[in-house]
């Protein structure tokens, strides 16, 4: 009996370390993609600068849409959408707000850093909140969490700026996307070590 129970209990804890081998293997590959498609937005943003047109109004509408697909992938991968409520929210957030932006776009850029505003907002609160859930089977949340503050901050400011009397451009959003892509990185360079000293010691 005594057999038994130290048996279950290590398979037990066998299977909760592969799991969270393989949370860590994925999220790696997810952050690191995440910080890669943030570095070139931020890269064809600058590029565009301050003139408005047709390729500004695609990376407006597409960065939103590349956080939902993103997400759903991600809560996909990590069993499915009801298992992961804030990726799943952040799905409908981040869908809502590209069709937000596209409409916002025929009012002008202070409509669309408002609506860039209120994403920020919620979607850092919901990253922050993936970041905490996530951090028993991870670990190395902590810049997931900071970006998610960040974000929320970073939302009120933009939501502020709108409201002036200075036309914005997506140059104003690029750094915004610029500190996203830090932290992307950050997680994944931390999860590599993680991951580094962990095969070492085993």
């Amino acid at each position: 009996m005594i057999m038994t129970s130290q048996s279950t209990t290590s398979t037990g804890s066998s299977t909760a370390k592969n799991a969270g081998n393989n949370a860590g293997s994925w999220l790696r590959s997810y952050y690191f993609t995440r910080g890669a498609f943030s570095v070139a937005w931020v890269a064809a943003a600058f590029a565009t600068g301050s003139n408005f047109g047709p390729v500004t109004a695609v990376l407006l509408v597409g960065y939103p849409l590349w956080d939902a697909a993103a997400n759903l992938v991600d809560a996909r991968r990590n069993g499915g959408l009801g298992k992961n409520p804030t990726q799943t929210l952040n799905v409908f957030v981040s869908t809502l707000t590209a069709a937000a932006v596209a409409i916002g776009l025929g009012y002008g850029m202070n409509a669309v850093l408002a609506v860039f505003g209120a994403w920020a907002i919620f979607s850092g609160l919901l990253q922050l909140a993936t970041g905490v859930r996530r951090w028993k089977i991870a670990g190395a949340q902590w810049a997931m969490i900071l970006s998610g503050a960040q974000s929320s901050l970073a939302g009120a400011h933009f939501i502020v700026k709108a409201t002036g009397d200075t036309v914005p451009s997506i140059v104003d959003i690029a750094p915004y996307a610029a500190f996203g892509a830090f932290y992307f990185l950050v997680s994944a360079i931390s999860l590599s070590i993680s991951a580094y000293r962990a095969r070492r010691s085993a």
